[in-house]
């Protein structure tokens, strides 16, 4: 799978500590072979964000994603639960 990065999604990668972006890159690898596994709780949002989708990265981080086709999905942010708002 391919991943696009937005400009936004890069901007709060960068922020992160260097323990959650390691972590990160690891739920990435596990997405880029199958993004619907278990292990990253992917999952439809709903209302507003209802065009998007989510995983965790841990108990308090989030990519919001979508997909363009089937081998490819842009990432367009990360972090804490509060980016849903």
């Amino acid at each position: 799978m391919e991943i696009l990065y937005a400009p936004k999604f890069v901007r709060q990668y960068k922020k992160l500590s260097p323990e959650i972006q390691l972590l990160a890159e690891k739920r990435e690898e596990i997405f880029c072979k199958d993004p619907f596994d278990s292990r990253l709780k992917t999952h439809k949002l709903s209302g507003r964000l209802g065009i998007y989708y989510a995983f965790s990265v841990n108990f308090s981080y989030r990519i919001i994603f979508d997909f363009q086709d089937k081998e490819i999905a842009h990432f367009y942010e990360i972090g804490p639960h509060d980016i849903y708002d």
